[in-house]
């Protein structure tokens, strides 16, 4: 029996069984507990009865954000359950694959960033796996009561499960309403509108009580996700590739690091020059975030595995974080130079001073850039960290393939 909860809810059970195990994905949005009722994994007759659990979902870990993205976790007992039909070198491969793939995938781009999974999957992952008669799609299921949704996958043995899912009474294509309102994993769907959502499906029957729906080329158009308003750190931090050359990433964001805090200091002068009280704004609004990013990044730089990577997301989030300062900065420039144009010159040095004055956004909008610049190269550096072997993103399926671990 396999129990997945998601989130912060729990599932307390009382049973009598001879061996059970509890586990979690690392970033603890996925918690499972493994039944064997009787000595089941020692049976000699276990090929045929694995069958019989076939499909088999799984739920993918994280919720697709910065800190959390998206991840197929596979320990060792999934590893050899499946290895009763795949391999497990086979297996191993094809989770490193996907995982590398779901890591770029964002809940806020959820249509746009599942194109190349679906890609890569029909191209890469099933055309080996036919080889062993198992095939895997991409789905979205609801593992609780609570209406909340995850991304996963559908491991299916054999071609008979698509005759029997994709029914006519199942689908219906009238109702172009309702097509948005289903397959959102971050909302509270109605039980009603499943049966009525166009190019969906009913998984309950197959599955044995988990609802759901494939997502493929079709059925992506239904997905629709809620931007929430800090969509705009998207743009500053996302899940990337790997661009390698580790050590002159590192320099380069070692340099920026430095010149990121000269033009801190000199525009924390520069506005303590201004007034004392721009100078506290700018400095505490958020308190002390501006000056926040050298530490964390010098400890996330110089660090020793395995925190490198936690403590360079953390160093690209006060990166992240400072920019409420500058926002802060802009704000009492504006309002300090700005509207003093509207005022009616007094003296006759006010030319003069306005013309030394006009400059005050320099340092900022470096400042800005620096931060921008800075955010990317982090995540290029987390990126690298994480993912070492950069045949993962091969395209082509043979050379993929090759580096199958032996």
């Amino acid at each position: 029996m396999f129990v997945s909860v998601t989130g912060s809810h729990l599932i307390y059970l009382s049973w009598t069984v001879s061996k059970q195990e509890v586990g979690a994905t690392p970033d603890l949005m996925v918690a499972y507990i493994d039944f064997f009722l009787g000595g089941d994994e020692k049976r000699l007759d276990m090929v045929s009865i694995i069958q019989k659990r076939f499909p088999m979902c799984i739920i993918f870990g994280g919720d697709g954000s910065y800190m959390s993205p998206y991840n197929l976790h596979s320990d060792t007992l999934l590893t050899n359950l499946l290895g009763q039909h795949v391999p497990a070198t086979v297996w191993t491969r094809l989770v490193a694959g996907l995982n590398a793939q779901l890591r770029t995938v964002r809940h806020c781009s959820i249509r746009s960033a599942l194109i190349p999974v679906i890609d890569w999957i029909n191209s890469h992952a099933n055309p080996q796996l036919e080889f062993h008669g198992v095939k895997i799609e991409l789905g979205w299921f609801q593992a609780t009561a609570s209406g909340y949704y995850q991304l996963g996958i559908l491991v299916v043995f054999g071609d008979y499960y698509f005759q029997d899912m994709l029914q006519p009474d199942l689908l219906d294509s009238s109702d172009d309403s309702t097509r948005k309102k289903v397959a959102s994993p971050r909302e509270s769907l109605k039980q009603k509108t499943w049966a009525h959502t166009s190019q969906a499906f009913s998984l309950k029957r197959i599955t044995r009580g988990i609802n759901g729906g494939l997502i493929n080329d079709v059925t992506l158009r239904s997905l629709d996700f809620k931007r929430d308003f800090l969509f705009p750190l998207s743009l500053l931090l996302r899940n990337t590739r790997p661009v390698g050359r580790q050590d002159s990433l590192q320099l380069l964001i070692t340099l920026i690091l430095l010149s990121d805090l000269s033009v801190t200091l000199l525009m924390l002068l520069q506005f303590y020059w201004i007034s004392i009280g721009a100078f506290l704004a700018v400095l505490l609004i958020l308190p002390l975030s501006l000056l926040c990013p050298f530490p964390a990044g010098l400890n996330a730089l110089f660090s020793k595995e395995p925190r490198r990577v936690s403590l360079a997301r953390i160093y690209a989030l006060w990166n992240a974080t400072s920019l409420s300062n500058i926002a802060v900065a802009f704000l009492c420039g504006i309002f300090r130079y700005g509207f003093s144009y509207l005022q009616p010159p007094d003296k006759s040095s006010a030319s003069t001073t306005r013309r030394e004055d006009d400059k005050w956004w320099l340092l900022p909008t470096i400042l800005l850039l620096f931060k921008s610049i800075q955010a990317r190269f982090v995540n290029w550096h987390i990126a690298n960290l994480e993912i070492e072997d950069f045949s993962l993103f091969c395209p082509d399926p043979d050379v993929f393939w090759a580096h199958e671990p032996s």
